[in-house]
């Protein structure tokens, strides 16, 4: 049975996540808390951060608005995207997280990458001490794949806890997880908050009449997103959404949120116009048809196995 998620007060978390990973950087301070807001209008009360997110300042601004009804938020942090996940650098960012946030307890705490350089047992001894002592709710990973997350939950299971919740990225562009991870998830009760469901911006369409942005300044983003059949399948999804009369960013987050596997998407924006697309993801119903020809504007990864006859 896959892990259910409730606030503090008992109500379930929402069907959409919102990444705060804008806050304080690309959205001020008053953006920030427009977003915010918008959010827990349409329903949302699931909101994730980090410790390396615009320098800590998206912790900060979360915590503030978060402050007056934290009971009703499921709040997720993550650490190691810097210094590993070594028990003193676990402890020491999560310190940091807890006092940006001003909150004793989180509900989530991700490890935000593998660390080959730590042993899992020192990482997942540290975690179980912070569950134990009531500083953080479930534990989850972020970026690993498949096999180090059943490695981890061995680990994890001898200090008598578990892994409950995966962080990957999953788009219409980046299908990998469906290989193994989101079966995976599915078989072993793993909730699954994805990221990045408009592919770092490409999904929206903008890029199309060769509009400035990350997939262009940053060369992370364009190194991932770097791809001709990417930009096409961009392309491809803009036309239909025009024939269906919807947003591109509309049925891309839709189409995540159809994969039984997914708990919650991960949706973002620097302004209340740029999230409006995503939003309205929660009130879109994909028919088979349309979530088909969705499906196949991008190549569906090949089996494990590679026995393609069999798929």
């Amino acid at each position: 049975m896959k892990t259910q998620f409730k606030t503090p007060a008992g109500d379930p978390v929402s069907r959409f996540c919102f990444g705060t990973m804008q806050f304080g950087g690309k959205a001020d301070a008053s953006a920030s808390q427009a977003l915010y807001d918008a959010c827990r209008d349409a329903g949302i009360n699931f909101f994730d951060t980090a410790d390396v997110y615009t320098g800590g300042t998206s912790e900060t601004l979360l915590g503030g608005f978060a402050k007056s009804e934290r009971d009703k938020l499921v709040i997720a942090s993550k650490v190691g995207a810097e210094g590993g996940s070594s028990r003193k650098n676990i402890l020491t960012r999560f310190d940091g997280c807890r006092s940006r946030l001003d909150m004793d307890f989180v509900d989530i705490l991700y490890l935000h990458r593998w660390d080959d350089e730590t042993p899992l047992e020192e990482s997942f001894e540290t975690l179980a001490e912070l569950q134990q002592s009531g500083k953080i709710g479930a534990i989850g990973v972020s970026n690993y794949s498949a096999w180090q997350i059943m490695k981890a939950q061995a680990v994890a299971e001898s200090f008598a806890t578990s892994i409950s919740i995966l962080q990957p990225m999953y788009s219409l562009v980046k299908r990998q997880v469906e290989v193994e991870m989101l079966p995976m998830a599915l078989s072993e009760g793993f909730a699954v908050a994805s990221y990045s469901p408009l592919g770092g911006g490409l999904l929206t369409g903008k890029y199309a009449g060769g509009d400035g942005g990350r997939l262009v300044d940053d060369t992370m983003y364009k190194a991932r997103y770097g791809v001709d059949w990417m930009h096409q399948a961009a392309q491809d999804l803009s036309a239909l959404a025009k024939d269906h009369t919807v947003d591109p960013a509309t049925l891309a987050v839709a189409w995540v949120a159809s994969n039984p596997a997914i708990t919650s998407p991960i949706i973002s924006a620097r302004s209340v116009d740029q999230l409006a697309p995503s939003l309205a993801a929660l009130d879109l119903d994909l028919s088979d048809e349309l979530k088909a020809q969705l499906t196949a504007l991008t190549p569906t990864p090949a089996p494990a196995t590679d026995r393609l006859e069999e798929a």
